[in-house]
């Protein structure tokens, strides 16, 4: 026997093994069978078939891999979200947003008639919906591998939010149940939702647009009714057809931040009056001149200001982040009119999560803030921020630099 056999007689063992253990059925989880077991009232409740529900939960097991679990004795792995993790500069980079809008401008020639169709029904406009949709999953390019009804699932049972995602975890069956899309084909991000623009499964029940007349509205496959769930979901919240979701601005300069914050509205034409210009050359049609509006200052003095009306507002339905509004309404701006914002954004570091959360305590205990400690420097923050600097005799600018930081460690 040369001297190699040993070394491939052992490797082919080890390989044996592993196969076996791939093969093994993973370790039952006899506390969440009692929870899958626990669900079925509800279930029937909902109208969902025994078949369906026998079906679907036998072998169905938690992934403890995700994120934002609640596990006793383990730490939590937070689910790592871009607009609160990347500074503006790198969230909204001129580049990305350029090339999806040279693929939109495509894609709004492509399905015209479908987009048109949609506005008509909706009264949303194609691009913001295309935006929608490029955020969200590249235009459909971006991998959903993980499956939704395990997700749901595992979140009802180990996360944070239990009620929130049993709610989910029933619709999820719901959608099986009627046959809206195989189990194989239900595929969702880390957090549960689907299709090509990003639907909960309670969203799906509740949005879902069935264009063609086949009986179910398709997110995951069929582009015009993704595109329609989106927009009856934001018709739903509120939008103002006719109506845009912001305007870039450049504020006076002795403008006072703290009032760069949704609470504090005017006209646009009051605005106006007090020195605000519009930033992009965009005209506001004599209509508009009435719509209350705020001011936003997302990366403080470190790049562009917008005025919001409601619209912008609306698009926060979808997601909460103001960095993923201003992406979703500046790429649909540009997929009708490529012009980049009138003024940059700096590429500043961000501020690490302890000290903000430092910052927002000491905030809250000098009655400046009574939001939550999450240590993001959201607008409530800044707003709190600028009225601390300013009882301290501080630089005015509502943002958390060193300055602020050192001023409050040394007990203010």
């Amino acid at each position: 026997m040369s001297s190699s056999a040993p070394r491939r007689f052992a490797f082919r063992l080890a390989a044996a093994l592993a196969l076996a253990l791939t093969a093994m059925p993973a370790e039952a989880d006899p506390a969440f069978d009692r929870w899958l077991a626990a669900q079925w009232p509800a279930a029937q409740a909902m109208g969902i078939s025994r078949a369906t529900f026998e079906r679907e939960t036998r072998g169905l097991e938690p992934d403890y891999s995700l994120p934002d679990l609640a596990i006793p004795g383990k730490p939590q792995k937070p689910g790592a979200q871009a607009e609160f993790v990347q500074t503006p500069a790198a969230y909204l980079s001129d580049k990305a947003i350029g090339n999806y809008a040279s693929r939109g401008r495509t894609l709004a020639r492509q399905y015209a008639a479908e987009l048109k169709t949609i506005e008509r029904q909706f009264g949303v406009p194609g691009p913001v919906l295309l935006a929608i949709w490029a955020r969200e999953t590249s235009y459909g390019g971006a991998k959903l591998n993980y499956d939704a009804l395990r997700v749901v699932a595992t979140q009802a049972y180990v996360g944070r939010r239990k009620d929130e995602f049993r709610a989910e975890f029933l619709a999820a069956l719901k959608i099986l149940d009627e046959g809206h899309v195989t189990r194989p084909q239900m595929k969702s991000s880390w957090a549960g939702a689907m299709g090509l623009t990003q639907f909960m499964p309670t969203g799906y029940l509740k949005y879902g647009v069935d264009l063609d007349g086949d009986g179910t509205a398709n997110i995951w496959t069929s582009v015009p009714e993704a595109l329609a769930a989106t927009a009856s979901l934001l018709r739903e919240e509120g939008w103002q057809a006719g109506r845009r979701w912001a305007y870039e601005i450049v504020v006076p300069a002795n403008f006072d931040c703290t009032k760069a914050e949704p609470a504090v509205t005017l006209t646009i034409g009051d605005w106006l009056k007090r020195g605000v210009k519009i930033a992009d050359g965009r005209r506001v049609p004599p209509a508009a001149m009435k719509d209350p509006a705020s001011i936003i200052m997302p990366a403080g003095p470190h790049g562009p200001a917008f005025l919001t009306l409601a619209n912008y507002f609306v698009l926060k339905s979808y997601n909460f982040a103001d960095l993923y509004v201003l992406y979703v309404g500046h790429l649909a701006d540009r997929i009708e009119d490529d012009r980049p914002f009138a003024q940059g954004w700096r590429d500043i570091a961000l501020v690490k999560t302890r000290d903000l959360e430092f910052m927002q305590k000491v905030l809250t205990q000098r009655g400046f803030y009574n939001e939550k400690i999450d240590g993001k420097a959201g607008m409530k923050t800044r707003a709190a921020l600028g009225a601390y600097q300013k009882a301290n005799g501080l630089t005015l600018d509502c943002w958390p630099d060193g300055e602020v930081l050192e001023h409050m460690k040394r007990g203010g």
